[in-house]
């Protein structure tokens, strides 16, 4: 794929990044989620999260949703980690103040034995969780337990993708705004 050295409009990229998804993500065969269930397609957005030209696009899109007030971006290893350091350098383009973060599936047990990586203290501030695919919605749920606990308010959870599985139903319940870039059902038309 050859980078190409103009910015594309909104509507472009976001044509765009869905061509490059479908191309190096989306695959129809019968595997396992990390939630358990058994599926007939899927989403492994690593290969896109690590492709340059959609770590061009894919931060402007994201930072479209955060037109409310956000201090910080992150959430749960490993499927926020490729989408952080994109969106902050795309941010500070557009002199916008937001700091980076994530949350550990677990504590490490040496050193500073940190749940929660982060450029600031997150207690107080207004952060936004941001996942590469949602299904249920369990896997990002724990970086919001994770980061209330430590004092974080939880503005908004952002997906890529959305399965279209329960994520959306989780966060209403917990009174978290959820929503996604795309939804899993438009790789079928």
């Amino acid at each position: 794929m050859k980078l190409s050295r103009k910015q594309p409009n909104r509507i472009d990229a976001r044509r765009r990044l869905f061509d490059i998804m479908k191309e190096l993500s989306f695959r129809r065969e019968t595997i396992r989620l990390a939630s358990g269930k058994i599926s007939n397609y899927y989403l492994d957005m690593k290969p896109t999260l690590l492709n340059q030209e959609a770590s061009t696009l894919l931060p402007g899109l994201v930072l479209e949703y955060l037109d409310i007030h956000v201090d910080g971006v992150g959430g749960l290893e490993m499927g926020a980690v490729p989408l952080i350091c994109p969106i902050l350098i795309e941010a500070a383009k557009q002199d916008r103040q937001l700091f980076g973060f994530f949350v550990r599936k677990a504590a490490k047990d040496h050193g500073t034995q940190k749940l929660i990586e982060s450029a600031e203290d997150v207690a107080g501030k207004d952060v936004v969780i941001i996942d590469d695919v949602t299904t249920t919605g369990k896997s990002a749920m724990q970086s919001v337990k994770a980061l209330q606990q430590a004092g974080a308010k939880i503005k908004l959870v952002l997906s890529i993708v959305d399965r279209d599985e329960g994520a959306s139903g989780l966060y209403a319940a917990a009174g978290i705004p959820f929503t996604s870039l795309f939804r899993a059902s438009q790789f079928f038309d």
